[in-house]
């Protein structure tokens, strides 16, 4: 199987060299395709999702996981959809961002180039398999796939979509492939192929981040941890803080951009716990606090040191009480995984400390960290949320998934004297 993987990286090495001169109208004509494929091939696509369900049930998967796990008919219309916006996206190959010209008299420019081959490891969210695979190949990149064992029979279906499309406008299937083999050995030789990968973004739990970083000999984008907090501030609107905690909590907890930390500032906590702890009980949210809110909302299960630490992915939240500000971004620094942080505050001083103060790919202030997502930003769609500094931060768009060269243009300019005589 392993001299497979290896042929499946020369295949991919000679699809992105075509594609990376495919022009943007073969390209757009190539994902509009994919698009009606995909409504085309709609109830092969659930009946295989279906297989995948019932395994996981099977195996006792927990419900968010099977959540996450799940397509419909709104799904994957949600699938096509930001296939279609990436279509409609600039095309950022070949875009020169800058051109200045040298004391020796020479032209040079940056110009955008993809990256290549690009490597993708993911955990049960099928649709990624298809948002992946469309800002890679919009952004000039052949891309190679390794979902999850529990998502195989979902993601092998929307693969063959995506195939038929990229063949019939003409151009190679190669473009697009995926893992099929769920082995350990295989995924650690998949993060050591620098011969045929250009970079490997992981996307998922903790557990697979880290396991990548500590393995891959390829260069890693790391993505997605989202322990996130929400602040309410002592000069917030309790009725607005309401309202984005329970968006930015149970409207999808098993998300990376889900809210898991709630710091409530001790002047309002009298009155906001008990009202926070209503509209969470509604959604069977687990809240998980410390003695102050215990104090307050009796029901509150005592929070472990731990739980501050925890990307939950689930209906469970962890809510400390504290002093003043100071407390607040103290907390948040030392348990923040740099993803998404809010603040809830009427206080236009206090917010503007608040950006500055929280390092991390995005900071809101009075709005739900629910929007850190590609297409929210306008960017089509996202290959997932990159929480560090190096290249790319925050939601990976088409931009992103580039590189840069750059080009010189001269009229027989040379350095030194070395050659003049001719």
């Amino acid at each position: 199987m392993i001299g497979l993987l290896h042929q499946m990286g020369k295949q991919a090495r000679k699809a992105a060299n075509e594609l990376r001169k495919t022009k943007t109208a073969k390209k757009n004509e190539a994902l509009l395709a994919m698009e009606q494929v995909l409504y085309k091939n709609e109830k092969q696509i659930i009946d295989a999702n279906q297989q995948d369900i019932q395994n996981a049930q099977a195996n006792g998967l927990p419900t968010p996981m099977i959540e996450r796990l799940t397509l419909n008919s709104d799904r994957i219309k949600g699938m096509a959809d930001s296939i279609h916006q990436i279509a409609q996206l600039a095309d950022p190959v070949g875009y020169i961002e800058e051109m200045i010209t040298s004391e020796d008299g020479l032209k040079i420019g940056k110009q955008r180039v993809p990256l290549g081959v690009i490597g993708i490891i993911y955990e049960s969210r099928p649709n990624v398999t298809a948002d992946a695979a469309a800002l890679c190949f919009k952004s000039g990149n052949a891309v190679i796939l390794r979902g999850g064992k529990e998502a195989l029979h979902s993601n092998k279906a929307i693969l063959a979509a995506l195939q038929e499309a990229l063949v019939s406008v003409g151009l190679s299937e190669d473009t697009i492939q995926l893992i099929t083999d769920p082995s350990r050995e295989l995924a650690a030789e998949f993060m050591r192929m620098n011969e045929y990968l250009d970079c490997l973004i992981p996307r998922g739990g903790a557990g697979l981040i880290q396991n990548v970083l500590k393995n891959a000999t390829v260069p890693v984008i790391e993505t997605g941890v989202g322990n996130c907090h929400l602040y309410v501030d002592e000069a917030a609107d309790l009725k607005m803080a309401t309202r984005i905690l329970v968006n930015a909590k149970a409207d999808r907890p098993s998300v990376c951009n889900a809210i898991e930390n709630l710091v409530i500032h001790e002047a309002v906590s009298e009155e906001f716990l008990p009202v926070f702890a209503d509209a969470l009980k509604e959604h069977h949210i687990e809240i998980r606090g410390d003695e102050k809110t215990q104090a307050l909302v009796p029901e509150v299960i005592a929070v472990e040191a731990e739980d501050y630490n925890t990307e939950f992915l689930d209906t469970v939240l962890a809510v400390k009480v504290v002093k003043d500000y100071g407390e607040a971004i103290s907390h948040i620094q030392e348990h923040s995984t740099g993803h998404s942080e809010v603040i809830v505050t009427d206080n236009y001083q206090t917010a503007q400390e608040f950006l500055e103060d929280i390092d991390a790919a995005a900071v809101y202030v009075n709005a739900s960290s629910r929007f850190t997502d590609g297409g929210c930003f306008g960017l089509g769609g996202e290959i997932g949320i990159s929480t560090q500094k190096l290249h790319a931060r925050g939601p990976m768009g088409l931009k992103e998934l580039t590189s840069y060269k750059y080009i010189i243009f001269g009229e027989g300019q040379i350095r030194g004297t070395t050659g003049a005589e001719y």
